[in-house]
């Protein structure tokens, strides 16, 4: 068993261990000193529970994972992670040190937070969950105590991602059952199920509950008919109906009937209303960090074929296709509902409602298109929004780049390009059917 010890030097003497910070149930971490510059960081390494632990050298593969998964992360509001590094056959993190204090000592300190303040807080670590879900795992440990609050700022950080797993949409999944009880939903306490964003969902409402109260709430093993679970209003009779419902809501034992998102979540708190009326120029949201500006800038000019160009740009850019040039279905399947969103309110705010995802969405609805793909309705589809005429499918080049063209004729783009074969015409229209098809259903399921 290795205990680092004050002053201890790490990495052939490049750190010196300054203080153990904390214990978790998988690893501890340590603040140490960078000799040369003075700089400070976290070291994280398995703690001596794991380190007596048979499957050991498992628990130490697990644990590189974690930095591996980390170190895809590059959000504000996610802890950084530099390297990894092995000390006297340890494996160990190198992350950021964050000057302040968890929420949860935070909360002792100063007792439940406001409404305004909570939300602020939720909203940061909401962002953060979206953008590691669009990169394919879930967190699995949202609670106070991993959430930093930066010293003299009103911002916060997630940190601890020993829990987090790789996950995949619609697939029956063996995860360990470890857990924070309040915190994790009931399909946490079962080794094997149906694990998704609504997972973390769940851990990000309690956690709001928490930060409300001041009270951890009931454990969702102990939850059921027969039991009370007290809303949190009934503890803080200052919160309002609208987040009292939201939580609870976001709270609900069975995992279909909780939010399926958490930008459906931060719907719900009032969060998540991108582009108000008027002020499309201030905000452009996206859980990936892509910069919208070039294409709101398009739109605003009515430059429309290069703002439809741009929108392929940014959605094949965001779907990390650039090379391939096209979507697959489970591209598609995880695309980002906040990205989606605002692209398709970039166009609908700046063609007045004439273009945009959601006016293909009712153009296909209208048409009786639904869940099931149905050859007649993708005709008729290509009829009324002018990609089709005379019952032959247009090439890209000869569609209508002005707001004269028909409802919902752009964007288009994205659907019609296939490694560029669209423009030159020798495209297979059986993939543009289908990414129109996969991608309406998405914009269905983002509540678009």
């Amino acid at each position: 068993m290795k205990l680092w010890q004050l002053n201890q030097y790490l990495n052939h003497g490049k750190f010196i261990v300054q203080k153990m910070l904390g214990s978790g149930g998988f690893g501890v971490t340590y603040s140490v000193r960078e000799r040369d510059t003075g700089k400070l960081f976290v070291i994280k390494t398995l703690n001596y529970i794991q380190q007596n632990k048979e499957d050991f050298q498992q628990q130490q593969v697990k644990f590189v994972n974690e930095a591996v998964r980390l170190a895809r992360c590059s959000h504000p509001h996610i802890v950084k992670v530099y390297e990894v590094i092995q000390e006297d056959g340890l494996w160990c993190i190198v992350m950021e040190y964050i000057d302040g204090e968890d929420l949860a000592k935070y909360l002792e300190k100063n007792g439940a937070l406001s409404e305004e303040e909570a939300l602020l807080y939720i909203d940061q670590i909401g962002q953060a969950l979206e953008y590691i879900h669009h990169q394919g795992f879930l967190h699995r440990d949202i609670k106070p105590s991993n959430i930093i609050l930066r010293r003299g700022k009103s911002e916060v950080v997630l940190i601890d991602f020993g829990l987090a797993r790789e996950y995949t949409i619609g697939q029956v999944r063996s995860m360990t059952n470890e857990k924070t009880d309040g915190y994790a939903p009931i399909e946490q306490y079962k080794k094997r199920g149906n694990f998704g964003a609504y997972t973390d969902v769940y851990g990000l409402a309690a956690t709001l509950y928490t930060l409300l109260t001041k009270e951890v709430p009931m454990p969702a093993e102990y939850r059921n008919e027969d039991t009370t679970f007290l809303a949190p209003k009934q503890l803080n009779p200052q919160i309002s109906d609208r987040i009292n419902d939201a939580i609870l809501v976001g709270m609900t034992l069975e995992p279909q009937n909780r939010p399926q998102s958490v930008f459906e979540f931060r719907e719900l708190l009032g969060l998540a209303n991108i582009l108000p009326s008027g002020q499309a120029h201030k905000k452009l949201i996206s859980a990936v960090g892509m910069d919208y500006t070039r294409l709101r800038d398009l739109l605003a000019e009515k430059r429309w074929k290069e703002a439809d160009e741009e929108t392929t740009r940014v959605i094949l850019a965001v779907a990390k296709k650039e090379n391939e040039g096209w979507l697959s279905e489970k591209d598609i399947a995880n695309f980002p509902c906040q990205d989606i969103r605002t692209i398709d309110q970039l166009w609908v705010t700046h063609s007045h409602g004439h273009f945009g995802f959601s006016v293909q969405r009712r153009t296909y609805q209208s048409l009786r298109g639904n869940k099931k793909f149905r050859r007649e309705v993708w005709d008729a589809v290509g009829d009324k929004v002018g990609w089709r005429k005379d019952n032959k499918w247009m090439y890209y080049d000869d569609f209508i780049f002005d707001i004269t063209a028909p409802e919902a004729h752009l964007p288009s783009g994205i659907f019609w390009f296939d490694s560029w074969w669209g423009r030159y015409g020798w495209f297979l229209l059986d993939g543009v059917e289908k990414r129109f098809y996969y991608l309406i259903i998405r914009v269905l399921k983002c509540n678009i």
